[in-house]
């Protein structure tokens, strides 16, 4: 049997933007990780609720209070690999960009987007810096590298010089939650939340590349030029991440203040209903290594308009609207298109159920242990 070691510390036990995208991506795959007499995972975290021990699991709660980026990287680089040799693991699996630079096995590591490279002004000097070299660093080393899209594939070959043939792809899946769910249990979700009758909703941490600017200008033209619209408001569903004043200051500019409401972080099982309660979700992110909400909104049989950057034609496929991501005039015209004809509504929630229907945890699960499989394998 192989014993494999997986860092799954970025999994957050405090509610905030961190229990977001990757953290998302990580418990959805460690839950689904199929049974195999031939492997042994260990799970070394600091939230154990995250993951259930069983007959092929053990979980290691972290007593280093990684949630500190600091303390995160020298656990990484010097008790994890102590625990390792100690615990004599066959392979090594960095969930989070980052691998032991002295490894006593073989490592695999995931690289979720290479938004740091492509957009190094909107993260904060440290972060990118430490980002930019693990990365680069761990892809290297590692036997393989995963990527969780074909378009997150082509760019680590591209910018960091890693081989097409080490790096795989484990797509991300749609947990059975998020579905179509009965008119009354919408109803009185939205009137428990005070919610406005008709809303656009954007789901995700409110930082620089989110790109949310956009959306409020293209929101203010949409209520200026669209009759129909008079009813009609924003909601910003996620915690706060970086650099994010500026999307406060252009509401004040703009005096939507009364129009455009921010909910903050909201816990996972309350999704679906958001989902289910808004009229459409805009996703306008000019750069994503997936875009969890967009696949999370369709399942719910909510209409999507997204930038067309990066992976999103790769995930939304032939059953939303794409517009440029600077255009916010474009934007304003695909969501009044939306809004105004129910014909083409329904015509993307019926789309848009079919499509998230590709994409499951189970096969996550399993092309991830391929994976696996692959790097102790390899010479």
């Amino acid at each position: 049997m192989y014993a494999i070691g997986i860092n799954a510390h970025l999994l957050s036990g405090q509610p905030g933007y961190r229990r977001a995208g990757i953290h998302h991506y990580m418990a959805q795959l460690l839950r689904h990780l199929p049974a195999a007499s031939d492997y042994h995972y260990t799970i070394f975290t600091r939230s154990p609720g995250d993951i259930s021990p069983d007959a092929q699991r053990s979980v290691v709660p972290g007593r280093w209070p990684t949630e500190r980026r600091l303390v995160r990287i020298v656990w990484e680089q010097t008790a994890w690999p102590l625990a390792a040799w100690q615990r004599r693991l066959d392979l090594l699996h960095g969930m989070a960009f980052a691998t032991p630079l002295l490894s006593p096995c073989p490592t695999v590591v995931t690289v979720y987007d290479l938004s740091f490279v492509h957009y190094p002004d909107r993260f904060p000097l440290a972060q990118r810096l430490y980002l930019l070299a693990q990365t680069r660093r761990s892809c290297r080393q590692a036997r393989r590298v995963v990527a969780i899209s074909a378009a997150g594939r082509l760019d680590i070959h591209r910018v960091l010089g890693v081989d097409l043939a080490r790096i795989d792809v484990v797509l991300p899946g749609v947990d059975r939650a998020f579905q179509p769910l009965p008119a009354a249990d919408v109803s009185a979700f939205r009137l428990a939340k005070g919610l406005p009758e008709r809303f656009i909703l954007h789901v995700g941490t409110l930082q620089p590349r989110k790109n949310l600017p956009t959306l409020i200008a293209a929101f203010a033209q949409l209520l200026e030029q669209s009759p129909r619209c008079a009813d009609l408001h924003l909601v910003l569903v996620g915690g706060k991440g970086w650099l994010y004043d500026e999307i406060f200051a252009q509401v004040e500019r703009l005096e939507l203040q009364q129009r455009v409401r921010f909910a903050g972080y909201v816990p996972d099982e309350e999704l679906p209903l958001w989902y289910n309660a808004g009229a459409l979700l805009v996703f306008p992110s000019v750069y994503e290594g997936f875009g969890l909400p967009i696949l999370e909104a369709m399942a719910c049989g909510t209409p999507v308009i997204a930038a067309g950057t990066a992976v999103v034609p790769e995930v939304i496929g032939e059953a939303g609207l794409l517009f440029p991501a600077a255009d916010a005039a474009a934007l304003a015209d695909a969501m009044s298109h939306v809004l105004d004809e129910p014909d083409v509504a329904d015509a993307m929630r019926r789309a848009g159920l079919l499509q998230a229907r590709r994409f499951t945890w189970e096969q996550a699960g399993r092309q991830m242990v391929a994976v696996y499989q692959q790097a102790l394998a390899a010479k």
